[in-house]
């Protein structure tokens, strides 16, 4: 037989009686978690309320105050060269270079980060000519931004134009037509190049190029295979040439070199790329450039890329302690390693 589920009026059944139960269990139950949830919250504020005046005093307000000082320090250094950009901006009004007052003032926004951010130095800038031509043959990091500095730095202190040989991946990339014309950065031919080195401009190649940035490391290999264009140009224009390497410039930017084989087929086929990047890192660099190398009478093209070669590799040897280290080269900031033998 079933329970009964009727009684005598004013009395309360069995079924009654649990259904009852288990309301008063359920309000109980959502009383209860909400007591705890607000509970966890009013905790969590207690905590935060403790981490957050230590998190402002260590962590907030000296960053604060570390970007109003290198804010400061870029448009101080700005206002001291005033007096040039005013000039080569009034000379860009007067048509006399379009671009001139846009590169200078680019220049100092370049020089002022490579200062500030990587304590950026040149050494040997003295040989590049005040005038006449010249062909920078130089080394290619993950990311040429040696190269950025270099040509500000010799716009500021020179007043001369580097003309760059860039990659024809670059004309591709939208809104940089701009600064490709602005700069003179070309894809660059044989011909092209020695037609702008008898106008007696500066000219920089780098034989490894895109190849070199992606698949070089840091022990700093030379992958220019053999390639003789950049020798011919300097043969063709009778041009002295100047090595160019950057110390640390692989520690500033890395390439993620695995998997390497999918890259380079990857590049080969598609010659963009394609290997990641990463870094940023405030290491230390610092470009040497190298005493000028003259073509001789009756050599040819392969011999002439050989004795560049060997110049580039001797800088990289001497300056650059291999192989590089991230750590090493951002203590360098502060401390100047001794040259390895």
């Amino acid at each position: 037989m079933s329970a009964s589920t009727s009684g005598p009026a004013g009395t309360m059944t069995c079924d009654d009686s649990s259904t009852f139960c288990g309301l008063v269990k359920n309000i109980t139950l959502a009383i209860g978690t909400f007591i705890g949830q607000k509970m966890d919250l009013l905790y969590l504020g207690w905590v935060w309320s403790l981490v957050f005046p230590v998190l402002l005093v260590i962590v907030v307000l000296p960053f604060v105050i570390l970007l109003l000082l290198y804010v400061s320090a870029f448009l101080l250094y700005v206002f001291q060269r005033r007096q040039n950009l005013y000039n080569i901006l009034h000379e860009s009004l007067e048509h006399r270079d379009p671009w001139a007052g846009g590169r200078y003032l680019i220049s100092l926004i370049w020089d002022a980060h490579g200062y500030i951010w990587h304590g950026y130095e040149v050494r040997g800038l003295e040989n590049l000519p005040e005038r006449g031509r010249c062909l920078i043959i130089y080394y290619h990091g993950a990311i040429p931004i040696d190269i950025y500095y270099l040509v500000a730095r010799t716009i500021l202190v020179k007043g001369r134009l580097i003309h760059c040989v860039g990659d024809r991946f670059l004309e591709k990339v939208p809104g940089w037509k701009v600064i490709l014309e602005a700069f003179d950065i070309t894809a660059g031919t044989i011909n092209s190049c020695i037609k702008t080195l008898s106008e007696d401009h500066i000219v920089s190649i780098s034989p490894g190029g895109v190849r070199e940035a992606q698949f070089s490391d840091h022990n700093y290999q030379l992958l220019w295979g053999n390639r003789t264009g950049y020798a011919k140009v300097a043969l063709g224009a009778n041009a002295p040439i100047v090595p160019v390497f950057t110390e640390n410039i692989r520690e500033a930017f890395r390439v993620v070199s695995w998997p390497q084989r999918l890259w380079v087929m990857l590049y080969e086929k598609l010659r963009f790329p394609c290997a990641p990047i990463y870094g940023g890192f405030p290491v230390k660099l610092r470009t040497h450039l190298g005493k000028p190398i003259y073509p001789k009478a009756g050599e040819t093209p392969e011999e002439l890329a050989e004795r560049i070669q060997e110049a580039l590799a001797v800088l990289i040897r001497e300056n650059q302690r291999l192989p590089g280290r991230i750590l090493r080269a951002l203590v360098a900031r502060a401390y100047e390693f001794p040259k390895q033998n």
